[in-house]
């Protein structure tokens, strides 16, 4: 395998690791990066772009993220409660007064991040066509009662956390969370990622698909729990109806699916993008701008939801908008906070030791929080740090 890019002394693991995922674990094409302390430690790449293609994947080469998209989305949020203009505690109907309809006058602006508010599902599904309109998505959420008591539970708000986030931002600032994102983060940061896609940077993204497990999968050692299976597979259940808000599913291929602005599912980023953008969370980057502040990174990774999940039917815990380091996800270590994509991706900050972690993949695989690929990358970059 020809990996390209470098690793700073100390981080060989990573790069070995990072050849067995084409070796053993079925990689097509990848990225990760790796910074400590501001500074860039790992930054390599393989592969092909596409993934049913034969052009090779190049410094700069972007990715759809799908759910790591989320951990941006709720940096845009915290931002905003950081600069006093959005409070974690208010009503989300206060800001949004349609939103109040069908029993949701007590679902608070913190219920929302924390994965509470008891709106993971839609009655009406959303299609393929609405979905790419935010208007429609927040229209849909704004009459959907909740499934649940808000604030008395969690469950993961697969595709709804999109619309929940994108309107409560546009309703504060009056622009879209897509070009908010652009000019008060991806910009000021220097991190190569969107939400809703530029037509001058189409060029850099690849195509994307499915990928089988590899047979001897080295990297899930346990199969899901049969109450996990049952769940996915009951068009009835919460599980099954979360991940069918939008049915059918656009093609994450598509440019209309990747220019639109669904910050739940299509972020596009870098593997260095996701890496510097978690990096400038907890501080000051090479080049960039330190995003949170001490008491805003606090009030991120301070655990709000724990426990058995009401749709993923395993246990989750999850800070404000960020999955915490645990079983369903671990990251580097306590005090980790982050988000995966659906089928691969992943980017996390662990601020203790002053890491953030980046990885981006076109083949996509059943995981859902743990992909066997990027939990090997975590492994050897936890192999390679100080005891």
């Amino acid at each position: 395998m020809n990996v390209n890019g470098t690793v700073a002394e100390g981080f060989e693991p990573v790069r070995a690791a990072f050849v067995r995922n084409f070796e053993t674990l079925g990689d097509r094409g990848a990225a990760v990066a790796v910074y400590r302390d501001g500074r860039r430690v790992v930054d390599l790449w393989a592969g092909t772009k596409d993934i049913d293609g034969d052009d090779p994947w190049q410094r700069g080469t972007a990715q759809i993220v799908r759910s790591a998209t989320k951990g941006v989305a709720a940096a845009a949020l915290l931002l905003l409660h950081q600069r006093g203009q959005l409070d974690l505690d208010a009503p989300v109907g206060e800001y949004w007064p349609e939103f109040k309809a069908a029993g949701k006058e007590r679902v608070l602006v913190r219920h929302v991040l924390s994965h509470r508010a008891g709106l993971p599902v839609l009655d009406v599904p959303l299609t393929a066509g609405e979905s790419l309109d935010p208007l429609k998505g927040a229209e849909a959420v704004a009459r959907q009662a909740p499934v649940w008591e808000p604030g008395t539970d969690h469950g993961y708000h697969a595709l709804t956390y999109g619309w929940l986030t994108g309107e409560l931002l546009r309703r504060v600032t009056g622009v879209g969370i897509g070009d908010w994102i652009a000019r008060e983060i991806a910009g000021p940061v220097g991190a190569d990622l969107w939400v809703g896609l530029p037509d001058e940077e189409a060029a850099r993204v690849g195509r994307v698909g499915r990928v089988e497990t590899p047979a001897g999968d080295g990297g899930l050692r346990a199969r899901p729990k049969q109450s996990v299976v049952e769940a996915y597979e009951d068009p009835g259940s919460l599980t099954r109806r979360a991940f069918a808000a939008i049915a059918p599913f656009p093609d994450q291929n598509d440019p209309a699916y990747r220019a639109a602005e669904l910050p739940a599912t299509n972020g596009i980023a870098t593997a260095d993008g996701l890496a510097r953008f978690y990096a400038s969370l907890i501080g000051e980057v090479d080049g960039g701008t330190r995003l949170f502040t001490a008491p805003t990174l606090a009030a991120a990774r301070a655990q709000e939801s724990a426990g058995p999940d009401r749709v993923l039917v395993i246990n989750t815990s999850f800070g404000l908008g960020y999955m915490l380091h645990g079983s369903a996800s671990p990251f580097l270590a306590a005090g980790s906070f982050g988000h995966p994509g659906r089928g691969g991706s992943l980017g996390f900050a662990a601020p203790e030791s002053g890491i953030a972690f980046g990885y981006v993949t076109n083949g996509f695989r059943k995981s859902v929080t743990a992909d066997p690929r990027a939990q090997a990358l975590v492994r050897a970059l936890r192999a390679a740090l100080p005891s």
